[in-house]
């Protein structure tokens, strides 16, 4: 078992990482925000450049790690944009893309965009979406749109697993730029005559959420070799994925939050937009308890087969 991304997959996200940030980096969000409508036309070039609607992650072990890769750089930049959702699109229906919904009050962070969705729920009931309008501005929206849902067949279990782990590629993105903020901020902010990153306390929170953003970052290469090599259990890894991220994005936000004081609330702090434009990705389909709920009845009392199974423990 090799969990690490190719050579050539880390490049491309590193590739990625340069090309949001030279179509504006963190002032992408803040023009999408600004103009919803013309968020796709804003970053049409900078996926057009990179191939992005080329790679075929269901096809390929090499371009599933690339997507991985792609997912990460745009969390790091809050790419106001599905990319997840997009490159997770089926290959037997004619659509741009794939969310993965709840079983009732169907939500997606689709709003303003000019493309057909495929929808699947976490018990793998495929169906056509149809994105609704909604009146509330991407402050409070976060671009999440309510769906209509037209049931089409069920079997959909490759969608769901790969459905919920690339947008965790892109939360745990985020969860890297968030701690790197933080680390610059307890490095530059001083108190009591010496930088905040030198005091006990400090330090100790930015373990604990680093312990947590490197636990999510395991999980996800796991999660995605268990795609690729097509396991039965490709599911159950990628929710167990799902509520490890979510636990790992509340400790980190609420660690950087602390650490940045009032100012990580405003608008002028990249770590505020950082955090808002997280929410959906940590509540939508599934939130925390309904993540565990979903894995658990999943499981069963089988439990997880995961990285350490009874052929890997000595006896």
């Amino acid at each position: 078992m090799n969990i690490e991304l190719s050579a050539e997959a880390t490049e491309y996200g590193v590739a990625a990482l340069r090309a949001f940030e030279s179509a504006g980096g963190d002032a992408l969000i803040e023009s999408a925000e600004r103009d919803p409508g013309g968020r796709d036309r804003l970053l049409a070039p900078v996926f057009e450049g990179l191939g992005a609607w080329d790679l075929e992650p269901r096809k390929n072990g090499d371009e599933l790690e690339a997507a991985a890769a792609l997912c990460r750089s745009a969390g790091h930049w809050a790419v106001p944009y599905p990319v997840a959702e997009r490159l997770s699109r089926p290959t037997d229906l004619d659509v741009d893309g794939l969310l993965v919904v709840s079983d009732r009050n169907q939500a997606a962070a689709v709003a303003d965009l000019d493309l057909r969705w495929a929808a699947v729920t976490v018990t793998g009931q495929r169906a056509v979406a149809t994105v609704g309008s909604t009146s509330e501005s991407p402050r409070t929206s976060a671009f999440v749109a309510p769906l209509e849902l037209e049931s089409l067949d069920a079997g959909g279990a490759a969608d769901v697993a790969l459905g919920l782990v690339l947008p965790c590629w892109t939360l745990l993105g985020m969860l890297d730029r968030a701690l790197a903020l933080t680390r610059t901020h307890v490095l530059l902010r001083e108190q009591f005559g010496r930088p905040l990153a030198q005091l006990q306390g400090v330090q100790f929170q930015l373990t604990d959420a680093e312990v947590e953003r490197s636990g999510v970052e395991v999980l996800a290469k796991y999660a995605l070799w268990s795609v690729e090599a097509g396991h039965d259990e490709a599911v159950d890894d990628a929710l167990a994925l799902r509520l490890a991220a979510i636990e790992a994005a509340d400790v980190v936000f609420r660690v950087a939050h602390q650490l940045h004081g009032a100012t990580g609330f405003c608008d002028e702090t990249t770590l505020s937009w950082l955090s808002r434009y997280s929410l959906p990705l940590r509540r939508l389909p599934l939130g925390l308890s309904a993540t565990g709920a979903a894995l658990t009845a999943g499981l069963g009392r089988r439990g997880l087969t995961g990285l350490f199974n009874d052929d890997a423990v000595a006896p």
